[in-house]
């Protein structure tokens, strides 16, 4: 478990994290979302030692690192972003360079070798030159190298940078293999359908502070309770619809002329049914036929782009 109290962070006269509170549990595959500068990056500093803060602690399953820094950093691998590799080593070679600072050896390193290759998928490669790898398979090494001393936790900044697609799932799918096996991971990602896909918690960071922390199905009803929108298209001229679409919201409607719809936002005290159904009426009565109607939830990028406002 991953426990910030009132962490803050600052470099001079700036502020980068101001009494940020933050709390994972094992299993958990939380995505810190924020835009540049949001203080991401220097939480996850926080979190790995890198950095001590000015303020608050974090508790690495029970261990201070400020205090208890060798049994604190014992429990997390951590891939920054462009993660630092050996380009003249060999995949072996580079693995083995991380499991010697961790003075992993013997047959405690060839098990340890065995199961990231394995996870990883690096048994075709080992004796490759990192040099001569893709950049997915790169990034696999680099995992892999902070997976060696089977870490509880995994930190991963920005894992799918500069990946094309087939790199980027093969990478998600790995990310997802490990949570199924226990490992709890912090994945800091700009790629929301990443998000969407991996993770089952997020956490938007935003000026310092955790502006929003949860399961992403919790966020979405909190922020769904705030309001749904009906979008809705008309056979012929959707022009004709304006009038009773009017007189059913008060005027309090968008008409996208370049799709030919409309969207319609439906207050949280609104009975979105009801609403259809006399909207439907409506429409009848005036002769036109409905082509598309939809009720729509807010997206994940919806949410992330009104808290960062």
């Amino acid at each position: 478990m991953i426990v910030a109290k009132k962490l803050s962070k600052n470099f001079g006269s700036i502020r980068a994290l101001d009494n940020l509170n933050f709390c994972l549990k094992n299993g958990d595959v939380v995505a810190l979302l924020g835009p540049n500068g949001a203080g991401k990056t220097t939480l996850l500093r926080l979190l790995t030692g890198y950095l001590l803060p000015s303020e608050g602690n974090v508790e690495i399953y029970g261990h201070d690192p400020r205090f208890q820094r060798v049994e604190a950093l014992s429990k997390i691998g951590y891939v920054p972003e462009n993660a630092p590799l050996y380009p003249e080593m060999t995949v072996f070679e580079f693995i083995k360079y991380a499991a010697d600072l961790r003075h992993l050896g013997g047959e405690a390193f060839l098990a340890a070798l065995r199961e990231a290759s394995a996870q990883m998928r690096l048994n075709d490669v080992m004796t490759q030159k990192i040099e001569t790898l893709s950049k997915g398979f790169k990034h696999r090494v680099a995992i892999a190298a902070a997976l060696i001393h089977q870490p509880r936790i995994l930190i991963l900044d920005e894992p799918t940078s500069a990946l094309d697609p087939q790199g980027r799932a093969e990478v998600m799918s790995i990310i997802k293999n490990l949570a199924d096996m226990g490992t709890t991971i912090i994945l800091c990602t700009h790629i929301l359908s990443d998000v969407e896909r991996t993770a089952n918690r997020i956490g938007i960071v935003r000026d310092g502070r955790m502006a929003v922390e949860g399961t992403i199905s919790e966020i979405k009803e909190q922020y769904d309770k705030a309001g749904k929108k009906i979008v809705m298209g008309i056979f012929g001229d959707p022009s004709a619809a304006i009038q009773p679409v009017s007189t059913l919201t008060g005027g309090n409607f968008y008409f996208d002329r370049q799709r030919a719809v409309f969207e319609i936002p439906i207050a949280s005290d609104i009975n979105e049914q009801e609403t259809a159904h006399r909207l439907f009426d409506l429409l009848n009565s005036a002769g036109l036929t409905v082509s598309l109607f939809v009720i729509e939830n807010k997206t994940l990028e919806q949410i992330y782009m009104e808290t960062i406002g």
